[in-house]
């Protein structure tokens, strides 16, 4: 998997060792011997980060000839339009079959491009209003993570950069593979893709230690079990609609979303790491029955579980 990371004069150096980090551990992990991560700046040539540091191991534009991935992590704040060279970039390597990804600002320069039109996007809920102004034929949210529509993916702020990356190794290696660079680089191993941009309070918020968090982490350890909202509400001793309200405002999704996204989670798990039958995996991560866990999992992945198995399944 060779990835092409777009550098420009002025981006920060946390947009860039975003994508850089978490493609790079696919390597260092041993997950994937092929995957080479490697910056190009339109130019050819070194250019320097807001925070004054000169990134000169780059490469020219003629890398993304044979990518599997172009990745323009940023852009600049002013949103100034992209040279038509970048622009014809994008097109070429979008037509060759390469994906897109446009990380924060970066779903500017994709958007320009034109490869967009039509299809929904997502960026930094600060810079929607200006993009859709500019880009009218893209419809923009401010309500998700990030977008992937198989060849082109956005993203929203910084952080869920590390989302959109990380689902990019998921949809390729598989969640067991994702999850190994999420727990080596200590983030959160999978966000849904439509959570909120934006929360109330951050993950981190100390009343997680406290009724909510220890329900949560309950619910992580009894996925097999009941897990409708009033048996999590009974447990964190709140009412079901303060209980439905503080999960909201804590993760982004109603309890709900949440439980089904943690079920499948642990499903994708089990395919890729057992032999257990679809059967006893539905059973194990409390879905009802073989079929529902199927049209569960297929609505989410638009493949059955049987042939993620064959997908991902380590041999």
């Amino acid at each position: 998997m060779k990835i092409a990371i777009n550098a420009f004069n002025g981006m920060t150096l946390f947009h860039l060792a975003t994508p850089l980090l978490v493609f790079g551990e696919v390597a260092r992990l041993g997950l994937a011997e092929d995957w080479e991560a490697r910056v190009f700046t339109q130019s050819g040539h070194p250019v320097r980060s807001a925070e004054g540091y000169v990134i000169g191991d780059v490469s020219g534009p003629n890398i993304t000839l044979d990518a599997d991935i172009v990745v323009f992590p940023s852009w600049q704040p002013s949103l100034s339009d992209p040279s038509e060279d970048l622009l014809r970039t994008v097109r070429e390597a979008h037509v060759r079959g390469a994906m897109i990804a446009g990380l924060c600002l970066g779903a500017y320069p994709v958007a320009c491009s034109g490869i967009l039109d039509g299809r929904t996007a997502v960026t930094h809920w600060e810079a929607v209003q200006t993009m859709a102004a500019r880009q009218p034929a893209v419809v923009f949210s401010d309500s998700a993570l990030y977008i992937d529509h198989g060849d082109v993916l956005t993203s929203a702020g910084t952080a869920s950069a590390l989302d959109a990356c990380l689902h990019i190794v998921r949809t390729h290696l598989g969640a067991a593979a994702a999850s190994a660079v999420a727990r080596h680089i200590v983030v959160a191993p999978h966000r849904e893709g439509d959570q909120a941009q934006y929360i109330a309070r951050p993950l981190q918020d100390p009343e997680l230690d406290g009724p909510l968090g220890r329900t949560i982490q309950w619910a992580l350890a009894n996925l097999d079990q009941d897990l409708e909202v009033e048996s999590l509400a009974a447990h964190a001793t709140m009412s079901k609609r303060n209980f439905t309200r503080r999960f909201k405002e804590v993760t982004g999704l109603s309890p709900a979303r949440w439980v089904l996204g943690r079920r499948l989670d642990d499903a994708r798990q089990l395919l890729e790491t057992t032999s257990w039958s679809v059967t006893r995996i539905a059973e194990s991560c409390g879905f009802g029955s073989p079929v529902t866990f199927r049209q569960n999992f297929v609505a989410a992945y638009s493949t059955t579980p049987t042939s993620y198995r064959n997908r991902f399944t380590r041999r």
